[in-house]
């Protein structure tokens, strides 16, 4: 059980941290493209084909679709979304939150891939919370694709007569 010294703890340290990340816009949509590039692989393990021009292809379809999914939320939440890929945009925040001391470009699956799984299993809800808007957005940006439903041996939905 968290106690009111660690709770104010993190309240702290993410008021910084969002702040210190808020201060810098990392480039025009957050830095979440460049965020992005580098989570949707990882986080697709084994959905993607191994490599090449359709890899690449994909990856991108899929960011372009967590873009319209962003866009599709409430301005409320557009904003909370934003902070979040501030805070992974920017290198202080993120080597301090994330864990990834390479730039997103040329960090490692495994260290992408080990930023995720702490914070899918961090003892404060805030991370928690980051990464299943990072899974559910990602995850629902690829599945949104008819293209994508066999690998879950989904038809598709019921025709309407």
């Amino acid at each position: 059980m968290t106690t009111r010294r660690e709770f104010l703890k993190t309240g702290l340290a993410g008021g910084l941290l969002l702040n210190v990340a808020g201060c810098a816009r990392p480039s025009e949509n957050g830095g979440r493209t460049t965020v992005l590039t580098a989570l949707v692989p990882v986080m697709l393990t084994g959905a993607l084909v191994a490599e090449g021009e359709a890899r690449e292809a994909l990856i991108a379809r899929t960011v372009a679709g967590v873009d319209k999914a962003i866009a599709g939320l409430s301005l409320a939440t557009q904003r909370e979304v934003g902070e979040l890929f501030d805070l992974l945009a920017f290198p202080p925040t993120r080597m301090l939150a994330a864990g990834v001391w390479s730039p997103w470009p040329k960090a490692t699956p495994e260290a992408i891939g080990s930023f995720l799984e702490s914070w899918r299993h961090s003892r404060f809800d805030l991370l928690q919370s980051g990464y299943a808007a990072l899974h559910d957005l990602i995850f629902g940006a690829w599945y949104a694709r008819p293209d994508t439903w066999a690998a879950i041996a989904y038809p598709g939905p019921p025709e309407v007569k």
